[in-house]
């Protein structure tokens, strides 16, 4: 029975309550895997910076208290261990299996904690996630993302009253640059747009192409007044951009609103700074409106 526990590709410690490793069994694993053998009556408080260690033994208590199996996805990093050596600088992720014991070992309750390396698993959920949520041309989130968002900050405003601005804007007269310079030179204004929004707008807000040469910047716990500060700021910055990378003149039309007590959802604030934008439109362009 131990040779077959210590053939398990995931390792499973002994711990008991105390937190201390009476036994390592399997870790064969060894792309994911250092050999743990060595920490056979150690406590965790030996190896593990307080706060973590701490951490460990309550999870244990948990699996103790309630008798079921208890799962727990957690980190570790160099900074978690005492003594880290040439390990990783990165954080690992682990799902924990902690199942408490019937027997008591060494004279303490103990359970078995399997550990199962989930880091490759979980940066390919985000790679998934983020493709899911991103707009291929120019890396900026999609329309999928911008609507959880802003329905997150009407669930925020509905509570809290924290109030949240929409900016949307577009390229003025996109389909004449497309048609002068080529679809690729409209593809290029997009992406120098999208990273002059990120040079230019604060780490809080959230931009998207919301489809074509049209634009959001969602802008929490900022009022219209000062939206309109921010939305002028990229206004004036747009078209010299486009005339230094592109050599090419253009403005943006864009249109401003703020969540009303009325609205019940995400699209009612974005129909209204829509019909701002095209305010902004009939009045000349290169202006921004705010309804």
């Amino acid at each position: 029975m131990t040779s077959i526990l210590s053939s398990l590709p995931d390792p499973a410690f002994i711990l008991t309550r105390s937190g201390r490793y009476a036994a390592v069994f399997g870790g064969k694993d060894i792309r994911h895997y250092h050999d743990g053998s060595g920490l056979v009556g150690l406590s965790m408080f030996d190896v593990l910076k307080e706060e973590k260690a701490r951490w460990f033994a309550a999870e244990i208590e948990k699996a103790l208290q309630t008798r079921a199996l208890h799962i727990v996805e957690y980190e570790l990093s160099g900074s978690d261990v005492k003594g880290a050596g040439d390990g990783p600088s990165h954080s690992i992720s682990f799902e924990g299996r902690v199942q408490s014991l019937s027997f008591q070992v060494e004279g303490e309750d103990a359970v078995v904690w399997v550990a199962s390396n989930i880091t490759d698993k979980n940066e390919v959920q985000r790679k998934l996630r983020q493709l899911s949520e991103t707009d291929a041309l120019t890396g900026l989130y999609n329309r999928r993302k911008l609507i959880e968002t802003l329905d997150e900050r009407l669930d925020v405003f509905v509570r809290e009253r924290t109030q949240t601005s929409v900016l949307i804007f577009d390229l003025d007269n996109f389909k004449r640059l497309n048609d002068e310079m080529g679809h690729h030179a409209g593809d290029a204004a997009l992406v120098e747009i999208a990273r002059l929004c990120r040079e230019n707008l604060r780490q809080s807000d959230v931009v998207a192409r919301f489809g074509g040469d049209e634009f959001v910047v969602v802008m929490p716990e900022t009022r219209r007044d000062d939206a309109v500060e921010i939305a002028e700021h990229l206004r004036k910055h747009v078209p010299i951009t486009l005339r230094q990378t592109l050599r090419y003149e253009s403005t943006i039309s864009g249109g401003i609103s703020e969540f009303g007590s009325p609205d019940r959802f995400s699209s009612d604030i974005l129909r209204r700074a829509d019909e701002g934008m095209y305010l902004a439109k009939r009045a000349g362009r290169n202006r921004v409106s705010v309804l």
